[in-house]
């Protein structure tokens, strides 16, 4: 009888201990690691690593007798080209500080293009005898970005990445016959998130995708119209809303 006594006195004791940790209230981190969504201990991007990336992005065209849904006859050439170079070092753990550049350059030349609306004596014809466009802009970014682990994996994980950028740009138009020229130069600020996905190929080099769904924005533009008159102007924005015009795809290598 006394041995049992004592088996029940142990077990009880052993109850009242595992009662009181569990009611001690678990941290942000054990929260999201009893989700399961990420598990922090896993390094993706250990303290003291180097980050080297970019992604580089080229395109062209040429029309000719060309119909774009309602608008005909287009006889065009373009291109359009950006570089985006990244350099991070890790402070910590899963989260890197760095900056990111970018240049792009974007040029078309259209020799005609015809826009016909409505039949008969009603009809509406609207034409582009000439259209040329040059643009080029730039701008270096202060970024800051944190990896998300999905639980134990090491080679496919998401980030966040948050960014500060000022940049410029500088753009010529010239349209109609006689030809009527205008240049145009401007400066803008901007902050942003981009979250995305970054999956390792080997040890050292991955594949990223990143898509822009935060901004704040300011820019302010001066113009020259056919060397004589001028003009400015001035915008800012906000939006929360994904930019699929910003979806980003490149290389990086962790050192």
């Amino acid at each position: 009888m006394a041995v049992i006594t004592a088996a029940i006195l142990i077990s009880f004791g052993a109850t009242a201990q595992v009662a009181e940790v569990s009611s001690s209230p678990l941290t942000r981190k054990e929260q999201r690691e009893n989700r399961g969504i990420s598990d922090m201990k896993t390094q993706i991007v250990p303290k003291g690593q180097w980050v080297f990336g970019g992604s580089l992005t080229y395109s062209t065209h040429t029309n000719s007798d060309y119909t774009f849904l309602i608008i005909e006859d287009i006889e065009s050439t373009g291109y359009s080209v950006k570089v985006s170079p990244l350099v991070g070092y890790s402070l910590a753990p899963n989260s890197i500080i760095g900056l990111r550049g970018s240049y792009s350059r974007s040029f078309l030349n259209m020799d005609s293009a015809s826009l016909h609306l409505g039949e008969g004596d009603a009809a509406l014809n609207f034409g582009v005898d000439y259209y040329y466009m040059l643009k080029h802009s730039y701008n270096v970014a202060a970024i800051w970005r944190q990896y998300i682990p999905l639980g134990r994996n090491k080679r496919i994980a998401l980030f966040a990445e948050f960014q500060l950028a000022v940049g410029g740009s500088q753009s010529k138009f010239a349209e109609g016959q006689p030809i009527r020229g205008t240049y145009a130069k401007g400066m803008d600020i901007s902050l942003g998130a981009n979250p995305g996905i970054v999956a390792f190929i080997t040890n050292n080099m991955a594949l990223e995708l990143n898509i822009g769904v935060l901004g704040l924005g300011y820019s302010r533009t001066e113009q020259i119209h056919n060397q004589i008159t001028t003009g400015q102007s001035s915008s800012s924005n906000m939006n929360f809303k994904v930019n699929i015009l910003s979806i980003g795809l490149g290389v990086a290598f962790y050192l």
